[in-house]
């Protein structure tokens, strides 16, 4: 064998030289790939070693927590962001508004006169308080809604007594305190006579005016002629206006349910 054979590589068969050149790129994609799959993970896991491990937080005792939220409320001032109202100067009233006030105010007390059941005070009275003797005694019934009256006059000087108690303790109210001794104070008996009084059922404004209408019906057995007096200022008249009774079907007398269509 010459040294040229022996220089020269075994190349081999056709066929064999094909697939090693088939196999080569094969090979060389294989190993990029590794290289490739590698540096990612060691990339990852580089980060992760040199991050270094975080300590947890210290928790805040709960008396720290509790006083910063009642600075927090104590700052905050409810409405602060809201704007002040502005408040109007008073200003003088014209004639024309002053008038129609004191006509409003006119108006109002001539309806509580009425209420009351007063009248012209420059009217006369029927007669001067008579003179009564020592042992008189005088009774009459009074009524209103469903309050019932027993009133017992007798000489004295003036002194009302209301289920054993007096008027300014039974009567609160001053309005009910008149009610109850106008027929005293427009005849003229109010410091004369002393009054009475048993009274029951009803509330405490019909008990009033069941006082008054029994004291009046008395003054007329005491003085008949107060009678017409009496009479006209309406204190004798019985009121009959009681409340309506409920009807079936009905909320109260004549309240009616609601309608609904649908």
């Amino acid at each position: 064998m010459t040294d040229e054979e022996q220089q020269q590589p075994d190349e081999g068969t056709p066929e064999e030289q094909q697939a090693d050149e088939q196999a080569a790129p094969e090979e060389a994609l294989a190993e990029d790939a590794a290289t490739e799959d590698d540096t990612p993970a060691e990339e990852a896991a580089a980060p992760a070693e040199e991050a270094p491990a975080e300590e947890p937080a210290p928790e805040k005792p709960a008396e720290a927590a509790q006083a910063q939220g009642k600075q927090k409320k104590e700052e905050v001032v409810p409405g602060a962001e809201l704007d002040p109202i502005a408040l109007e100067p008073d200003r003088p009233l014209d004639a024309e508004e002053r008038a129609r006030q004191e006509a409003e105010e006119e108006e109002r007390a001539r309806r509580e006169r009425e209420l009351i059941g007063e009248v012209d005070e420059s009217a006369p009275l029927a007669a001067q308080p008579a003179k009564l003797s020592g042992d008189a005694s005088y009774s009459a019934t009074g009524k209103r809604k469903s309050s019932v009256a027993r009133v017992i006059l007798r000489p004295g000087d003036g002194s009302i007594q209301v289920n054993k108690r007096t008027l300014e303790e039974y009567f609160p109210r001053a309005y009910l305190q008149t009610v109850a001794k106008q027929a005293l104070v427009q005849s003229g008996y109010e410091g004369n006579v002393n009054v009475r009084v048993r009274v029951h059922g009803g509330g405490i404004s019909g008990q009033a005016a069941a006082v008054r209408h029994g004291i009046a019906r008395a003054l007329c057995d005491v003085d008949p002629a107060l009678r017409p007096e009496l009479k006209r200022r309406g204190m004798l008249t019985r009121d009959a206006r009681v409340k309506e009774r409920r009807k079936a079907g009905l909320k109260k007398a004549r309240k009616k349910p609601q309608f609904s269509k649908r």
